[in-house]
């Protein structure tokens, strides 16, 4: 357990030493002149002995003040270096952590344009879907899914959850010449379904009329975590998915996933946000984030509005 004084009263009496004028030590630690009085003698008088001779307009140092003052002078130094350190570190570093999904659908996609804007910042992207501590200082921004129910953190809602089913083009067009016609969400239950037993299947059948019982929830297949992955197996034939229109309009226009219902979108009170503790939302870094991702989500909401296909346009998305 170390033993120190009060370090109030060493800083001041530092200052206070190496200016030799109380005056000019209050003016740089922002204090009145009798507070560094005070805060001199309470020093003094733990110490036992005086550390400035009082002099008509002047102080000076005592043998004592002298022997302590390069001492605390160079702790000082150290301790200012560490924190300018850290605050470098800090300033030249953005990181960001965020989902799974949102990260390999949307975000790693467009992140290196953001750190191509802001040549002196280096981003850091993490991964997970685990609660994360912000106020560690590890990470500085974080983008989840959920509520928004977060106390002490600056929240900006991103975009809506919403969800439809989509396939690769392959898999629906043979959906279609089994059934030999265009499908109906009636013919869904009836067909590969990625991760069936995820509630938001059940949402979809009810925002939609279809009735369902517990067979499709039970039936075997394919079943994965997050829906980076059910995308990415939609893609890859294995199934319809239930997917998220803005974070997968890149592959719909490309033709790698198809939407059979583009008039069958659900949504949820859900959403994607920004996130970060509130004494942050000054920090420049945090504030360039910020304004470059939203706009962002702002122009990929206003083109996928634009593109998204009518009921009559079949299962492609127009390019």
């Amino acid at each position: 357990m170390r033993r120190l004084p009060p370090l109030a009263a060493v800083r001041v009496f530092e200052a206070a030493a190496r200016t030799e004028n109380f005056t000019a030590a209050a003016a740089e630690l922002g204090m009145t002149q009798a507070a560094v009085s005070y805060q001199v003698k309470s020093l003094e008088e733990r110490l036992g002995a005086a550390l400035f001779v009082r002099e008509r307009g002047r102080v000076r140092l005592t043998p004592l003040g002298a022997r302590l003052l390069p001492s605390l002078t160079g702790a000082f130094d150290a301790i200012e270096a560490a924190f300018a350190s850290h605050k470098a570190d800090d300033d030249s570093l953005l990181t960001v952590t965020t989902t799974h999904t949102f990260a390999n659908t949307w975000l790693a996609w467009r992140l290196g344009s953001f750190q191509m804007e802001h040549p002196d910042l280096a981003v850091r992207l993490t991964t997970s879907n685990e609660l994360v501590d912000l106020r560690s200082g590890e990470i500085d921004v974080a983008i989840r899914a959920g509520s928004g129910e977060w106390d002490g953190m600056d929240k900006h809602r991103l975009f809506l959850s919403s969800f439809t089913p989509m396939a690769s083009p392959d898999c629906a067009a043979a959906a279609e010449r089994r059934l030999g016609r265009k499908l109906v969400p009636a013919d869904v239950p009836q067909l590969q379904m990625i991760s069936p037993a995820d509630d938001w299947w059940q949402q979809w059948f009810c925002d939609n009329g279809v009735p369902v019982d517990d067979s499709v929830v039970r039936r075997p297949g394919v079943r994965l975590e997050n829906q980076a992955d059910e995308g990415h197996a939609a893609m890859a034939g294995q199934g319809f998915a239930l997917l998220t229109p803005l974070l997968w309009k890149g592959d719909l226009a490309d033709g790698r996933l198809v939407v059979p219902f583009p008039d069958r979108v659900s949504t949820r009170n859900w959403a994607y946000w920004l996130v970060y503790p509130s004494e942050r939302r000054s920090v420049p870094k945090v504030k360039r984030f910020r304004e470059w991702l939203t706009a962002k989500i702002d122009d990929a909401e206003a083109k996928l509005a634009a593109n998204w296909p009518s009921a009559t346009d079949g299962v492609r998305l127009p390019t």
